[in-house]
């Protein structure tokens, strides 16, 4: 028997949606375009592309793809940028030809890239000149038949483009050298698909938009399957929980997240899109004094993030002398949101940090608290519409209120199952239901809290991580014995910490350090050290990272006891 607390919603917001008011995100996009032609919808680097714009630009590639390329519905096509204005161009135009789009993230080593590439099959891909020397390292083992380059200004308009391209590559120094045989540049691809007489073809709501790459609930790196129909649901129960406090075609929307994220992607990308806002993109968010130069340029009424991000942003000098006066909504993913950033962003600001939770397997969202919150609660929120969550015991039983299990997931935004992985998704989909592999609690009134996360992971900057992975990485140095993973705290989240046990004692943390570099994506790599004569096992030899964890909390415990 159902719970109760499965039929909670956000108050004033519809318990239901229909996930096919829009046939395919492409329906959504071509409605954005008629309602909202001359409004802006990206802006990168003092640039603007209008809808028109963007709709002009995304159908020449969509037939580029089409007439030259001659890719047939369904074909995957990779995208490894950050965010510039080439990627909702090349994003779209993808879409609109019936293809896939494979998000890369552009810091990948060779060694993911290479694995992503061949699970994917993807034969096509679209990257940044930047990151170009990473897939050079990998051609001769990968399927790959087109290679599309672009640079960072190319959709700037003339002279920005070749003043930025050419301080990019030639002051700045930030475009290695590369050696891709018949590469094409993405700027002639434009140019010439325009030429074409572009077919649109039949795309199905059942259709696969995204190969959405994740750890998903276990350590393996797989691909969701995301259909159009999974994106419009999710954007539609997105839409209308922000129904109430937006005003179509006057949005802007700060988007610093990377959009190969799926909380950028559907949050920031698509469901702005829908409702004709401006997505403002943010190229390095890393660099907050520049972050705070685009901030003073607009009268932003939203912006998403993670917990760093916000804290990064609160802790720069001149954060809090920006206009603040338009901004309505500020949304909080892909990691916890602390209370005390929380605090300190609604006392700088005047507006609440809303906290939502999501998967990749839900594209991604699951969870959001109400508009009209007023304090931090600690809570995710409440199930968005059209979803259902229950909390189930280890045998799949349905537990009471307050009682902690995992959180169970049903609604038409989660994914059809992992590309290619049967078995892997057997493992997390129950009939209709995700098993999230969070465990959770809900109270008497729906809220939601995650009290304890996928067993073993790292969320590093909402990104993560998987000691697994690291794990073996390490392992692949000789000098190496043993080797356990596991997520420290720090002020600002959560870092990797290894532990090690030498093979040979001549083996240091710098050796470990460059190695893990050489292989793995920054975030990845281990931030802390630590090596042992010995570490923890069960009975038949597993190496115990639960007691690594509580070792280390007691270990800081009293070191800030000791402090104080």
């Amino acid at each position: 028997m159902e719970k109760v607390w499965l039929k909670h919603y956000q108050p004033g917001v519809p318990q239901v949606i229909d996930p096919a008011h829009y046939t395919s995100i492409n329906h959504l996009f071509e409605e954005a375009c008629q309602n909202f032609p001359n409004r802006p919808a990206f802006s990168n680097m003092n640039k603007t592309l209008t809808f028109k714009m963007l709709e002009e630009k995304s159908l020449a590639f969509a037939s580029y793809l089409q007439n030259v390329l001659n890719l047939k519905k369904g074909e995957r096509v990779a995208l490894m940028m950050p965010n510039i204005l080439q990627y909702p161009v090349a994003l779209l135009g993808i879409l609109q030809a019936g293809l896939i789009a494979v998000n890369v993230n552009p810091l990948y080593t060779p060694r993911e890239l290479e694995h992503q590439l061949l699970d994917s099959g993807a034969e096509t891909i679209v990257i940044l000149a930047n990151f170009a020397t990473t897939l050079q390292q990998v051609l001769s083992q990968v399927n790959l038949k087109h290679v599309l380059v672009t640079e960072v200004g190319d959709l700037l308009s003339f002279p920005s483009s070749c003043v930025v391209n050419w301080v990019v590559k030639r002051f700045k120094k930030m475009v290695p050298p590369f050696q891709i045989p018949q590469h094409i540049l993405f700027r002639d691809t434009l140019r010439v698909g325009k030429q074409y007489l572009f077919k649109k073809p039949i795309v199905q709501p059942n259709d696969i938009a995204f190969l959405q790459y994740t750890g998903g609930t276990t350590g393996i790196t797989k691909a969701a399957m995301l259909t159009h129909r999974n994106m419009v649901a999710n954007i539609e129960q997105a839409y209308a929980w922000i129904k109430p406090v937006i005003q179509p075609g006057y949005e802007i929307v700060i988007t610093a997240l990377p959009l190969y994220h799926i909380f950028s992607l559907t949050a920031n990308c698509l469901t702005f899109m829908r409702v004709g806002g401006l997505n403002v993109l943010v190229s390095n968010p890393r660099d907050i004094g520049g972050f705070i130069k685009i901030l003073q340029r607009y009268r932003f009424t939203a912006i998403t993030g993670v917990n760093t991000l916000f804290n990064a942003l609160l802790n720069h000098p001149q954060f809090a002398g920006l206009d603040f006066s338009a901004l309505r909504l500020a949304l909080g993913g892909g990691m916890s949101v602390q209370q005390a950033v929380a605090k300190r962003w609604k006392q700088v600001t005047g507006v609440p940090l809303i906290e939502a939770y999501g998967l990749t397997e839900s594209s991604p969202a699951v969870c959001i608290n109400p508009l009209n919150l007023r304090d931090f609660s600690g809570s995710i929120g409440l199930p968005v519409s059209s979803t259902d969550i229950s909390i189930r015991d280890a045998a799949g039983l349905e537990l009471n209120f307050n009682e902690a299990g995992e959180l169970w997931v049903r609604g038409p935004q989660v994914m059809l199952g992992y590309w290619q992985m049967s078995e892997e998704t057997k493992g997390v989909l129950e009939g209709d239901w995700l098993k999230t592999g969070d465990i959770a609690i809900v109270n008497e009134q729906g809220f939601v809290r995650i009290v304890d996360r996928k067993k073993d992971m790292i969320l590093v900057s909402g990104f993560n991580v998987y000691p697994n992975e690291v794990e073996d990485v390490i392992a692949l140095l000789k000098e190496v014995a043993e080797v356990a993973v596991i997520g420290v705290s720090y002020p600002g989240g959560e870092r990797v910490k290894a532990f090690i046990v030498k093979k040979d004692q001549s083996l240091t943390s710098e050796v470990i350090m460059e190695h893990c570099r050489r292989e793995l994506t920054p975030y990845k790599v281990p931030k802390e050290i630590e090596f042992r004569k010995i570490l923890p096992k069960s009975p038949v030899g597993k190496i115990l990272r639960r007691v690594l964890k509580a070792e280390d909390t007691e270990v800081q415990k009293r070191e800030n006891d000791s402090k104080d």
